[in-house]
């Protein structure tokens, strides 16, 4: 647990004593026929959403609004994780995420994140694996 909530990536880096590279940065997106889905990548990294685009062969891709963000994912703006989403959606990882064999993402709190093998996340949320990043 960390001694406070952290208020970005790079500050929850920090109090974890970790690099923001080994966190999973998270962003939901939907495109016009109101399709969602989570692009996963590094949390030095940022998410193309016009790459998420093509990969689900959608039209534009933007980013939900923050108010819809709990209500979608059942967590808070900044807590997203990829595992148990209240609204089942595609989970996009990059590649550059296998760049470390030991990541971390949020718990669903801003207290406290969850430290775990990568192979093992990929077992829990089954993701597909595709370029997402600028």
């Amino acid at each position: 647990m960390q001694p406070r909530e952290a208020v970005s990536i790079e500050d929850a880096a920090i109090l974890r004593g970790i690099t923001p590279d080994m966190m999973v940065k998270t962003m939901v997106l939907r495109d016009m026929g109101n399709l969602y889905a989570l692009a996963c990548c590094p949390g030095d990294r940022q998410i193309d959403p016009k790459k998420v685009r093509a990969v689900l062969q959608s039209r534009r891709m933007t980013c939900v609004d923050s108010q819809d963000i709990e209500l979608l994912t059942g967590y808070k703006v900044g807590t997203v994780t990829p595992l148990l989403l209240k609204t089942p959606m595609p989970i996009l990882f990059d590649p550059s995420l296998k760049a470390t064999s030991t990541i971390t993402i949020s718990s669903g709190e801003r207290i406290a994140g969850i430290e775990l093998a990568l192979d093992d996340l990929t077992r829990q949320c089954s993701p597909l694996w595709s370029d997402i990043i600028r």
